[in-house]
């Protein structure tokens, strides 16, 4: 078996153990809050509950799967597969936390994924790095170094800066502080991967103090990222954490990349990814407006369904269900009597017809 096909493996494994972590963590997190001070306010009770461990314990399975698979393939083909984690992630959740999700949420993860894979496919592929000391000179340059001093300026002042009022109330706080410190620990990963595949192939690179640098930078990231998604997920949707966690991480990742490696793109590439990045936003706009939409994604396709069929024009609204009907019909009578239905003021008779019986054949 290629090296390719191990990393390819080893990616989809990681995103099956990382998607099902969010939803394990969550409820673990919920049973906690219900007996204890909940993690959003400050409480580690959790801490003493099994089931968040095994969630924990998950999420780790995950990340040293995703860790092992850098060292094996390149970032291009990795950091795409994180996508399907978005996936499980929100369809677990559909069904085990009762976080129902909507056509329009479905949408949302859709474009946020297209855009992520747009971005990520068309960045520029990375330099082959053969040892411990490559990274290290890379991760010195003074513009990774200003990187560096820019994402940790920021996270001290989300962490110590934002009141503790704005970030509960605010998604983007602590998912930012998660994704930052991940953007400044993937070379690490990717140095520690390598040396370890080196070494167990008779080359050691425990010898180089850089090595043991690498892994105090991943262990401090990794704490501060467990520390901060835990409290995203006590107090946000988890359909809505985890597509906004992956496309924050999977773009700082890459202007990271980028700004290390210092490959040079076409034209091409650069237009694509300015459009991956516009579908980003998109997709997560409309996963954070439209999350209390009372619009189920059956009652969505049977509106569709119903569109299109023959003299079914008529039958799509009731497709939306009994609530979402009524709405609708008060909005189209209400529209009726200020005269605003397709430009045409509505006469009184044809209003009551329309809130009576119905208009007669």
């Amino acid at each position: 078996m290629s090296d390719q096909m191990i990393g390819l493996l080893l990616a989809l494994s990681s995103s099956i153990f990382i998607g099902s972590s969010f939803v394990i963590k969550k409820r673990g997190l919920r049973r906690a809050g219900s007996t204890g001070v909940r993690a959003g306010a400050g409480g580690f009770s959790y801490l003493l509950e099994p089931l968040w461990w095994v969630g924990l314990i998950t999420m780790a399975l995950g990340e040293v799967a995703n860790f092992a698979a850098y060292a094996f393939a390149p970032a291009i083909l990795v950091t795409p597969l994180g996508a399907l984690s978005i996936i499980i992630s929100a369809v677990l959740a559909h069904y085990l936390l009762n976080e129902k999700l909507n056509a329009f949420g479905v949408v949302g993860c859709l474009l946020c994924i297209s855009g992520s894979l747009a971005i990520v496919l068309h960045a520029p592929e990375e330099r082959p790095i053969a040892s411990v000391l490559q990274v290290w000179t890379l991760a010195t340059q003074p513009g990774f170094l200003l990187y560096v001093c820019v994402a940790l300026a920021a996270t001290m002042y989300l962490i110590f800066g934002v009141s503790l009022e704005v970030q509960a109330g605010n998604i983007l706080v602590y998912v930012a502080i998660c994704s930052i410190v991940g953007s400044l620990s993937v070379m690490s990963c990717k140095a520690l991967g390598i040396a370890l595949k080196l070494t167990f192939e008779g080359d050691n690179q425990m010898a180089y103090p850089q090595t043991y640098i690498f892994m105090v930078v991943v262990a401090s990231a990794v704490v501060t990222q467990m520390n901060y998604l835990n409290k995203a997920l006590d107090l946000f949707n988890t359909a809505i954490v985890t597509p906004i966690y992956y496309v924050m991480f999977t773009t700082l990742t890459i202007a990271a990349s980028m700004i290390m490696m210092r490959e040079q793109q076409t034209p091409t590439q650069l237009l694509t990814e300015a459009a991956g990045f516009v579908t980003i936003v998109c997709g997560t706009f409309l996963l954070h407006t439209t999350k209390d939409v009372d619009l189920p994604v059956e009652a969505f396709a049977q509106l569709l369904t119903r569109g299109a069929s023959p003299g079914g024009g008529g039958n799509g609204m009731m497709a939306l269900g009994p609530s979402s009907a009524k709405l609708a019909a008060a909005a189209a009578d209400d529209a009726a009597e200020a005269g605003l239905e397709l430009g045409t003021a509505s006469t009184p008779k044809a209003v009551a017809l329309r809130r009576g019986a119905g208009v007669p054949r």
